[in-house]
């Protein structure tokens, strides 16, 4: 949908990927480009892989569907994790029933069969031979794992963390047969980086102290340990030179 708000509706499948020219050698024509408009008129925002047509929703447009997948995110987000909050089935259709609600404000006459956001929305996206395939796993292919250990349907959560109801395990999905996933690294990449700047930063100052360990500053007047002794005794910046 960010790149619907931005390079607007889908090619046809036999137009993507070619240049202007090749496009009106062969005489193809887009006739649901025509039909698809979006509200208030669009704006020619090309787009560089040649996969949506460029006829871009007006920056008033743009800024419902940009709104709406925001808001969308937020209802799925990990955050809800944090703040306590268990993402159902039902939120997860309410996002869904939000972003198709923009869309029809935004194109009122749908979008093109082909385009992957109709699609979806419909439920007919087929994503075999895709990266985005790969996230998806069939409930009955599913594993889920923690601590190494995969834990079986045939038993209770009860059997691997105790019955403290308290306790909170963050529980990995993996498709069956590929064994257990990988291991959480022991601190965050953040952490990380931070942790790296901190020794270089430490490096640099321990460099510096190197450079400047010299004795000259013995020399100075408030290194002298006999100063006080001298205030004392009245004899005070007395200079001995030969008659």
């Amino acid at each position: 949908m960010e790149e619907l708000a931005e390079h607007g509706i889908f090619l046809p499948p036999n137009m993507q990927g070619l240049t202007d020219d090749q496009i009106e050698e062969l005489k193809l024509r887009d006739e649901w480009g025509e039909k698809c408009v979006p509200s208030g008129g669009s704006v020619f925002k090309k787009d560089d892989i040649g996969r949506r047509n460029g006829q871009a929703p007006n920056e008033k447009m743009k800024q419902v569907l940009k709104k709406t997948i925001e808001e969308a995110k937020a209802i799925t987000s990990k955050k809800q994790v944090e703040a306590g909050v268990c993402v159902t089935m039902e939120m997860v259709k309410d996002a869904l029933d939000q972003l198709r609600g923009a869309v029809m404000i935004v194109y009122p006459m749908g979008l093109p069969p082909y385009d992957p956001i109709r699609m979806e929305f419909e439920n007919k996206e087929d994503l075999s031979g895709t990266q985005a395939g790969l996230s998806v796993i069939e409930e009955s292919e599913a594993q889920l794992w923690w601590a190494a250990k995969e834990l079986r349907r045939t038993k209770k959560l009860s059997d691997y963390v105790g019955k403290n109801e308290k306790t909170k395990i963050i529980v990995k999905i993996q498709q069956r047969g590929q064994g257990a996933p990988a291991r959480e690294p022991v601190i965050s990449s953040e952490e990380q980086k931070q942790l790296m700047l901190y020794y270089h930063r430490r490096q640099e100052e321990l460099k510096k102290l190197e450079e400047n360990d010299d004795d000259s500053c013995l020399n100075s007047p408030w290194a002298d340990n006999t100063a006080l002794k001298r205030h004392f005794h009245g004899v005070k910046d007395i200079k001995w030179r030969p008659r």
